[in-house]
């Protein structure tokens, strides 16, 4: 079991007048690396919405800004699992530039029914990709 990491490149959509990433671009960042790590484990986001009418939602999130990201970096996220219960899991996620920490994002989900919106337990398969993961053993 491993931390998953994806790059991608900072785009003029990224950026603010001033060649700076916006703010909230960091959170479409990281939703994109835990997509992505969720691809790379065997699963993807609408398989679990197609097969079982389940889907994550984000229902705490924290971030720490740390160093500026800028037109054309290529930023490096480390998505890494925290904790995972019943119907709840935590992630922790970096994003890098070289040797440079830009934002470390602390993020929970929850698995919730698509239909009534209620927590539903997380499927053993969906369980298994998120502890994939994860760099505890």
């Amino acid at each position: 079991m491993t931390v998953h990491k994806t790059g991608f490149r900072i785009y003029y959509e990224d950026t603010d007048a001033g060649g700076i990433v916006y703010h909230a671009r960091y959170l479409a960042l990281a939703e994109r690396a835990r997509t992505e790590a969720l691809r790379m484990a065997g699963t993807s986001v609408a398989s679990l919405l197609a097969e079982t009418g389940l889907a994550f939602v984000v229902t705490r999130l924290e971030i720490a800004y740390q160093a500026p990201l800028r037109l054309d970096d290529w930023v490096e996220i480390a998505t890494d699992l925290l904790s995972i219960g019943q119907a709840r899991c935590q992630l922790r996620q970096t994003l890098s530039c070289g040797d440079m920490q830009a934002a470390i994002l602390t993020v929970e989900l929850a698995c919730i029914t698509q239909d009534s919106g209620r927590p539903a337990r997380i499927p053993p398969r969906w369980r298994a990709s998120l502890q994939a993961m994860s760099n505890r053993s």
